[in-house]
């Protein structure tokens, strides 16, 4: 699963673009689409993110509902403003007892690399969106071949 952080702050002048917070709607929805990822009883064994505060933050809620913490969340600088290349040498190098992963990154480069994934496409990302897809596959080092299908794409509704 590959999801946008969600909705940040510019609210303080100046600040570095790395360090910018979840505004109170992103602090409104990431615990929600945890919980439906909960409802759907899909099981996340890895959570993967960016460090910049705002994915971080995220994951976080995430990985709560999950009964986890921050301290297992894989955090991985590159994923800041990554693009593909970076996506999937991240997800390769993930280990194979993991089944099911959560990606926390941000735009533009979450659109462009779900945009590859597979035959779904979407116009953009949005924050706190979710796109996932089922993978054919029995190591990550695999990740790039693997035949990939569209499993299912959400995002809060306004």
């Amino acid at each position: 699963m590959i999801i946008r952080h969600a909705k940040s702050s510019w609210a303080t002048s100046g600040q570095e673009d790395f360090e910018r917070p979840l505004n109170d709607r992103g602090h409104r929805d990431a615990p929600m689409m945890a919980k439906r990822l909960l409802e759907k009883q899909i099981q996340i064994d890895a959570f993967v993110s960016s460090t910049a505060n705002r994915a971080f933050t995220t994951a976080t809620y995430f990985a709560e509902a999950y009964h986890k913490t921050a301290a297992d969340i894989q955090a991985v600088r590159k994923l800041y403003h990554a693009y593909e290349p970076v996506f999937s040498d991240v997800i390769s190098q993930l280990a194979d007892n993991i089944e099911t992963i959560a990606l926390f990154a941000h735009n533009p480069g979450i659109t462009d690399f779900v945009n590859q994934l597979c035959s779904t496409k979407i116009d953009d990302m949005p924050t706190c969106g979710i796109f996932a897809v089922k993978l054919d596959l029995v190591n990550w080092k695999d990740f790039r071949s693997a035949k990939k299908a569209f499993w299912f794409f959400d995002y809060p509704k306004l």
